[in-house]
């Protein structure tokens, strides 16, 4: 039995499980949607700007900001990746762990009734 345990059950984590699946859900939405503002903007002042330098410049920023986006991207997708593989991974008789509640989180936040038990 780990810290966690010992202070609260799995009833006390999964809102915070269901809270850190939603910002997953949210970074990878948010990210393309600013990447795609702030290119769109920054090139858009370069090309009105007629200055070959200020379109290189800008062209550079928005290269460095979509690897950064794909970065942030891939890492919050491997995260969650690897939590579900080693949630499903781990014997049912393990009882009430992290990942116990990690793997209930996602049935629950899958069917939407929030009972973790498919639906039924």
């Amino acid at each position: 039995m780990n810290f966690i345990q010992l202070l609260v059950g799995c009833d006390e984590l999964a809102p915070i499980i269901s809270l850190i699946k939603g910002l997953f859900t949210l970074i990878k939405i948010l990210v393309p949607i600013i990447l795609i503002i702030y290119g769109a903007i920054d090139l858009t002042k370069a090309i009105m700007a007629s200055d070959d330098k200020e379109i290189k410049a800008a062209t550079s920023k928005l290269i460095k900001r979509t690897v950064a986006a794909v970065a942030v991207f891939f890492i919050v997708t491997l995260v969650s990746i690897v939590m579900d593989l080693v949630a499903g991974a781990q014997p049912a008789e393990a009882g009430s762990d992290f990942l116990s509640c990690w793997r209930t989180s996602s049935n629950a936040s899958n069917t939407g009734n929030g009972d973790g038990n498919g639906g039924s």
